[in-house]
């Protein structure tokens, strides 16, 4: 489903466009069509000093005319159009007139997203910091719709041209977007979404707002089983993160895996299930190496999901296509994957089941010294599954059962074990309220003093 930096642009809106007709407008939406019927009073601003003689003068015919008559004026006048509306949100304080101002230069670069080049450089000729006056002063306003309204022009400045956010604006930005995405029952979240969707089509925004926490807070909004057009868009936002091989490493990394599974499993819309599918196979086949993704995806049963999404009839030929690559690779990898990259799988992905792997003495024998590998990587993640108090039974119990088998098998690692707060997380689960949890807890305790006797026994011995 890999496509050019055109068609990719048209996939992202023609979609938008299409669920747009059968939606209801969104609130943002609803409010912009309230901000266009306003009537402001442009000459007391001017008696009041607030926008000089000239550009009084610009805006009071401007405003008077048409959208097509906009856009002539536009043609002849853009310098002294871009300065006027830049310099009034620089300079007007009241809410209601910013909104206005800024409804008023969205509406003109929509109509024609070349005017966003014309922007900038009027910007560069007239030494206007445009950014800044977004960033900085806007993105801060109490008035939500001023902030909303300005992360899409800053959005669109940074994502419909060739030149590029400054870093320390797109900072803000992103940091904007996500407290924006992690604030409840945001009204406006998919404004902010569509924000990141654009900005994902830009191969220079992707590792910042990776490094920005981006996935995880993609991931945390899905997790509450939002509608599916916002489902669909924040997917969206890991298919086109998902066109760099390292950003797609990213999002294996991150775990989100098992939560697109678990979207597939469940998903009833198609577009939701061909997004998911495309992100999948990008990260099978843009990596150098995509060994983890295969082995996530086979961990987080993904295989039989996508066995039997191959066996439907589709009216989207891209999903038939995409299934059939993934499936090749996916049933390729599976003869090659060693027990030992499934159970890292199985912990990294926080999903522990009773899988024979667990119970076999050859294995623990064999691999438990690697639970030390990349800095301990699985141990910790080990030791915080028991720090999820609220996480399954049967997750606690595995746990409980896995760290004892570490330590009984590998008792060079009980320090590291015990600095990370294993065995007190151990000895509380063996009053947990679940009897498998329990038992597994008791058990995992006694092979940490079996382990206690038979070094203390060494010691005298020795001695």
């Amino acid at each position: 489903m890999e496509m050019s930096e055109k068609s990719q642009d048209e996939e992202v809106y023609n979609v938008n466009d299409m669920a747009e007709e059968r939606l209801l407008l969104s609130p943002l939406e609803n409010k912009l069509i309230e901000i266009r019927s306003f009537h402001i009073n442009w000459e007391s601003y001017h008696q009041g000093q607030m926008i000089d003689t000239e550009a009084f003068k610009f805006i009071r015919k401007f405003d008077r005319e048409s959208a097509e008559q906009k856009g002539v004026i536009w043609a002849s006048h853009t310098d002294e159009c871009v300065s006027t509306l830049l310099s009034m949100l620089g300079k007007v304080s009241k809410d209601h007139v910013v909104q206005y101002t800024l409804v008023l230069l969205d509406d003109l670069i929509n109509a024609d997203r070349s005017r966003v080049k014309a922007i900038h450089e009027v910007a560069c000729r007239k030494s206007l910091n445009i950014w800044s006056i977004f960033s900085t002063s806007l993105l801060n306003r109490d008035d939500k719709i001023v902030m909303h309204l300005a992360s899409r022009l800053l959005t669109k400045l940074a994502s419909w041209d060739r030149v590029r956010c400054p870093e320390f604006d797109l900072f803000v930005l992103l940091e904007w977007t996500k407290k924006q995405i992690h604030e409840k029952e945001n009204e406006y979240m998919q404004s902010v979404v569509e924000c990141v969707q654009w900005l994902m089509r830009v191969d220079d925004y992707r590792m910042p707002f990776i490094n920005s926490d981006g996935i995880n807070s993609v991931v945390s909004v899905l997790l509450t089983n939002p509608g599916y057009q916002l489902q669909y868009q924040l997917i969206f936002v890991m298919w086109l993160l998902s066109f760099q091989g390292e950003c797609a490493e990213k999002i294996n990394d991150s775990n989100v895996v098992p939560v697109l599974a678990d979207i597939l499993r469940d998903s009833q819309k198609e577009k939701v299930t061909r997004i998911i599918i495309a992100t999948f196979l990008n990260m099978l086949v843009k990596p150098v190496d995509a060994r983890n993704a295969c082995v996530s995806l086979i961990q987080s049963k993904c295989l039989p999901v996508l066995t039997r999404l191959s066996e439907k009839e589709w009216a989207d030929e891209d999903i038939t296509a995409d299934l059939d690559q993934v499936l090749e690779k996916l049933n390729a990898s599976v003869e090659d994957l060693t027990t030992w990259d499934e159970y890292a799988a199985e912990v990294k992905s926080g999903r522990l089941e009773w899988s024979p792997v667990h119970k076999q003495d050859g294995f623990w024998r064999q691999n438990a010294c690697k639970v030390t590998d990349n800095n301990y990587e699985l141990l910790k993640l080990l030791v915080k599954l028991l720090q999820q108090n609220d996480s399954d039974a049967t997750i606690q119990a595995i746990a409980c059962h896995d760290l004892g088998e570490f330590i009984r098998h590998y008792p060079r690692g009980k320090k590291t074990f015990d600095a990370l707060g294993g065995k007190e997380l151990v000895m509380i689960r063996m009053t947990h309220d679940h009897p498998a949890v329990k038992y597994e807890a008791l058990l995992a305790v006694q092979k940490m003093m079996v382990h206690n006797w038979e070094f203390l026994e060494r010691q005298v011995k020795q001695e």
